[in-house]
């Protein structure tokens, strides 16, 4: 019968296909793309990724865990985007419901769907996809007929707003928890215990987040009283970690799109984690400690990618590629390989104490783009008070070097409303974008052409900074104006990010469960596609708010005190809290804290808390 309806929803996609944008979006039929006997295997997973397929398509956790489920033999994975709005309106219109891309089949049939958290602000998409399959948004509104709805990915280490929808999360890098999930799942198929006392064994497995077994007790106020655990679950959830990525694994056959995607190229994985300990940056919290492959494994990677893909761009990718200890050998490596190929090489992340021209220059041999670099603030202060690290002499010498090397373009990237932060900061921004000009244009570069993009400071959970309120939105819009004034000049663009998405953001950011109520309320309004500047609708959600009697700036304007209970205090990154509080006052108090890459230990207590340690390969 199912595959009926597999055929029938491929027969029915199929006639509109041609009408809508991007049909190749929906067609799941790639270049290895891997389709399954769906009778032959016991666990049918869904990867559902809250946004356009393009956007998915150029994840690398996507890419990752599609093949490594796919890799078992009892075990298949099907892969399933939002659809973007003119093919919802026409699945809605004949009533098909979302389905797996590579068989067509509805996610009801599935047993586990797994959505990945990236964002806050695509929460929204993760509520109105279950209901685009006709499945109850609710947990506890779900039956055994029901596929489990589990998630995981950075926003696991504040999932509370989404918690209610969510059975049971996956908090930290789960390589090697998913197929033990999966077999949990496998057992409850075919010898079935309760509801309760499945979820009981899920919480046994690390960094499994079982929501329904924490209550949240409120203080009159607002704020958490306490965050109580069943006794017969951890008190805390303990983030999993792959101790080994050198032996980890990685998939060198990825899908490949018919059409352009975001990161449209093969994908390295150098390193994960970054030590720098920039005090804003959560990925830099939750990814310890650094852990790198050897060029070795890397060169034999990108062999079978070459082969598999067709692709002529290398990324090598990471939260700070220049960091990489083989970094050399490796770039030497694929060119020496590939270059005659026209195969080039690309560092997405190039921090300014680590730019080496002559690696820049070897990477773009083949084809030349433009330099990004973050100093992140305009004066030392600032940058100093958010342990960035970089100073404006790394940031001319960089210019300089690339200047001369034949580069004419630099994107500068900062934050605005950091903690902290004066005029001077913000007249700093000014002033480096136009020495950089000045620089270019006097070392004899024509079109030299320089883009400034601002974001606003979103405090985010597990951080030095997730006691900080963001700052207010009026105080953040004049910002942008003046930035946008005093940046007139036909050499420098300057791009911004809209100020009530960052608003909401932090909103959510560091929300506890109560939003729950909001978030179902404003998909019930309509509310999709937040990321996107087009579909935002801000009202709606201060209506929302509004109407269940929440107070936005409670969350997103609150300054935190240190012994108040945080939403997410019963998630735990392995970062503790007082290397956090401890660096919340070194940043109050403009000082620096160095890389243990390279120096002592700085206390942060990933290492010796976990047994786990810093692995580099150069």
């Amino acid at each position: 019968m199912s595959e009926n309806k597999a055929a029938e929803i491929r027969k029915q996609v199929e006639r509109f296909l041609p009408k809508v944008m991007k049909p190749s979006r929906y067609l799941g039929t790639e270049w290895n793309a891997i389709r399954k006997d769906w009778d032959q295997t016991k666990v049918r997973m869904a990867f559902a990724f809250p946004d356009v397929y393009e956007v998915g398509m150029s994840h690398l956790g996507l890419r990752i865990l599609y093949h490594l489920v796919n890799s078992y033999d009892d075990f298949l994975c099907e892969r399933v985007f939002a659809p973007w709005v003119d093919m919802e309106d026409k699945m809605r219109e004949r009533h098909i419901p979302l389905y797996g891309l590579e068989s067509n089949r509805p996610l009801t049939e599935f047993d586990v769907i797994g959505f990945t958290l990236q964002y806050e602000m695509s929460f929204s998409n993760i509520l109105n996809m279950l209901d685009l399959a006709g499945i109850p948004m609710r947990a506890k509104d779900r039956g055994t007929e029901h596929p489990w709805i589990i998630a995981g990915g950075p926003c696991a280490y504040n999932s509370e707003p989404i918690a209610p929808f969510i059975d049971f999360l996956m908090v930290g890098e789960a390589e090697e928890t998913l197929p033990e999930l999966l077999r949990l799942i496998q057992e409850q198929k075919e010898n079935p215990v309760s509801r309760e006392e499945f979820l009981l064994r899920v919480s046994q497995v690390e960094g499994a987040y079982v929501p329904e077994f924490y209550e949240v007790h409120y203080q009159e106020d607002g704020r958490i009283q306490r965050i109580e655990a069943d006794s017969r679950v951890p008190q805390v959830v303990q983030k999993a970690i792959v101790r080994d990525l050198d032996q980890s694994y990685f998939p060198t056959s990825p899908v490949v799109p018919y059409m352009e995607i975001i990161h449209d190229r093969m994908m390295l994985e150098v390193m994960r984690g970054c030590s720098r300990g920039c005090r804003f940056c959560q990925a830099g919290m939750i990814y310890r400690p650094v852990r790198e492959r050897s060029s070795e494994t890397l060169l034999r990677h990108a062999e079978e990618l070459v082969k598999s893909t067709g692709y002529e761009e290398i990324s090598l990718t990471s939260l700070s590629t220049g960091d990489y200890s083989c970094i050399q050998p490796v770039i030497r490596g694929i060119l020496d390989k590939y270059g005659e190929d026209k195969v080039s090489v690309s560092l997405p992340s190039l921090r300014l104490d680590s730019f080496d021209v002559k690696l820049a220059e070897e990477v773009q041999k083949v084809r030349k783009s433009g330099l990004t670099f973050a100093p992140e603030a305009g004066t030392q202060r600032l940058r100093d008070v958010i342990n960035k690290g970089v100073t404006e002499e790394n940031l001319m010498d960089a210019a300089e070097s690339a200047f001369k090397a034949g580069w004419s373009s630099i994107k500068l990237y900062f934050m605005i409303g950091l903690p902290t932060e004066t005029q001077e900061d913000l007249d700093g921004i000014v002033v480096l974008a136009k020495k950089v000009v000045e620089l270019g244009t006097r070392l004899g570069r024509r079109n030299v052409h320089v883009t400034v993009s601002t974001s606003s400071f979103v405090p985010k959970s597990h951080t030095p900074f997730q006691w900080e309120p963001q700052e207010g939105m009026a105080s953040l819009d004049q910002k942008q104006k003046y930035l946008r004034e005093k940046l007139r000049d036909r050499r420098i663009k300057y791009n911004y990010h809209d100020v009530e998405t960052s608003y909401l953001e932090a909103v959510f950011a560091k929300g506890d469960r109560r939003l729950a109520d909001v978030l179902e309320l404003a998909v019930k309004k309509g509310c999709k596609f937040d990321g996107w500047h087009e579909h935002f609708k801000y009202d709606t959600w201060l209506e929302c708010l509004e109407e269940l009697g929440l107070d936005p700036h409670f969350y997103a304007n609150r300054a935190m005190d240190y012994d108040d209970v945080l939403p997410w205090d019963h998630i735990e990154s392995g970062v503790n809290k007082r290397f956090l509080v401890n660096e919340h006052h070194k940043a109050l108090q403009e000082t620096r804290t160095m890389d243990c890459r390279h120096l002592d230990c700085t206390g942060c207590g990933i290492c010796p808390d976990r047994g786990v340690q810093i692995d580099l390969k150069g």
